[in-house]
């Protein structure tokens, strides 16, 4: 048997009795064949009360000390982990991301995985061991510090090192039985995928899916690792993301034409009003974004008022960026040339994502009458070949997915989807 990567999130470990399930689970793969390494999030809601805590004594703590504090949460799982499965008979090692040998760049707080060296890991299988890596964290090539990856982390760090051990399937274990045609939370009818293609899989992270983060799939579709995303409260069969269908029995699972509905209330918008409809400035604008480090989503432009000769730009981006967004076009407002800013912070995505939309027609105009039917009024439209994205206010989001879900027949008529958990993660 092959070597298998587990990933386990905080919902999965969030206490004792959680952890000692989870021992059981892998002790459970050790002894039928695999070699197998576990990659483990901090407990629970644990990476939240330390940020809140850093908040008490800090209102603006230090990017290399908030790395090293956060860090602890996984340190702590991995460890109490290690010794469950050594209490069950069978040899454990716990690491740290940096022992694991996972390099990153040196931007605290969101650093990118650039390499993995995983010595000690090998060493540690080749011995007969479990190897419990901490998800989540790594050392920057550079200065050596200890650096995070972000929200979603250790989904990244399981794939890489699955990617670097070369191992025949990562699985995520969370606390819901798969990836599912909508946020089960949201519409208690959705329909559990039995597999999706690494791009569709793409756009629903993108799009606000909390299943899989977008830098997993990624990392996963770069280095063609197969993910198998189930629960550790079931032993239910999951969802399998690759590039290929899987076979199920004898039957091959085809692809859908619509693979799910996903939506994200964690972004705003921001409108730069009153600017110089000529060639240039938009470019100005969002370069003086991109110099401040800050990713965007949607963008539309006004046609221009013919008496005036200006137009508005509107652009999403995440919450947490709002703030440093508008800071940095206040700075540049001279250069830029627009005469106000509009900050909105209570709107909605709502994403219809399957690769067969761009063979089928209709499901455009079935998408806006299902929104329409619904009372929904759409502020932004943004569109690929596998995706249609709109913006709306947040109070209609939750009533514009299940109105969607169901326009598109996704809505599952047996039992209704089971979460686990409490957290999705």
């Amino acid at each position: 048997m092959g070597l298998v990567v587990q990933k386990y999130g905080g919902s999965s470990v969030a206490d004792a009795e959680g952890i000692k399930r989870v021992a059981k689970r892998i002790v459970e793969a050790k002894k039928n064949g695999h070699q197998v390494v576990v990659v483990v999030s901090a407990m629970g809601d644990t990476t939240d009360e330390l940020i809140d805590l850093a908040e008490q004594v800090s209102p603006m703590p230090a990017g290399r000390e908030f790395d090293m504090l956060l860090t602890a949460g996984e340190r702590i799982s991995m460890a109490l982990l290690a010794m469950a499965i050594k209490n069950l008979g069978h040899e454990a090692q716990s690491f740290t991301g940096s022992q694991a040998g996972v390099i990153t760049d040196s931007v605290h707080n969101k650093a990118r995985i650039i390499d993995v060296t995983p010595g000690r890991i090998r060493t540690a299988l080749d011995e007969g061991n479990i190897a419990i890596v901490a998800g989540f964290q790594g050392v920057s090539q550079d200065k050596k510090d200890i650096t995070t990856l972000g929200r979603g982390g250790s989904d990244t760090t399981a794939v890489a090192l699955a990617a670097a051990l070369d191992a025949e399937v990562c699985e995520i274990y969370t606390d819901v039985d798969g990836v599912f045609t909508a946020d089960p939370r949201v519409v208690k009818k959705a329909k559990k995928i039995d597999w999706i293609s690494f791009e569709d899989m793409l756009e629903l992270a993108a799009s606000g899916s909390k299943v899989l983060l977008h830098r997993c799939v990624e990392y996963a579709r770069r280095y063609n690792i197969p993910i198998h995303v189930r629960s550790s409260f079931s032993g239910l069969r999951g969802t399998w993301v690759s590039s290929e269908p899987i076979e199920q029995g004898d039957q091959k699972v085809e692809q859908a034409i619509i693979s799910g509905v996903a939506h994200d209330t964690s972004e705003a918008k921001i409108t730069v009003v009153g600017v110089p409809d000529k060639p240039g400035e938009a470019a100005t604008i969002f370069r003086t974004i991109s110099d401040a480090e800050i990713n965007i989503d949607m963008i539309v432009q006004n046609v221009s008022a013919a008496s005036t000769g200006l137009t508005d730009i509107s652009f999403t981006l995440p919450k947490t960026e709002g703030r440093k967004a508008i800071d940095a076009l206040e700075k540049n407002k001279a250069g830029i040339g627009f005469d106000s800013l509009r900050y909105d912070d209570q709107i909605g995505k709502i994403s219809l994502v399957g690769a067969g939309m761009k063979t089928n027609p209709g499901v455009t105009a079935s998408f806006f009458e299902a929104l329409s039917d619904a009372g929904v009024n759409i502020e932004l439209i943004s569109t690929s070949e596998i995706r249609i994205s709109v913006v709306t206010r947040a109070d209609d989001v939750a009533e514009a997915v299940r109105a969607v879900h169901s326009a598109f027949g996704l809505d599952s008529d047996s039992d209704e989807a089971v979460v686990y958990g409490g957290t999705g993660r």
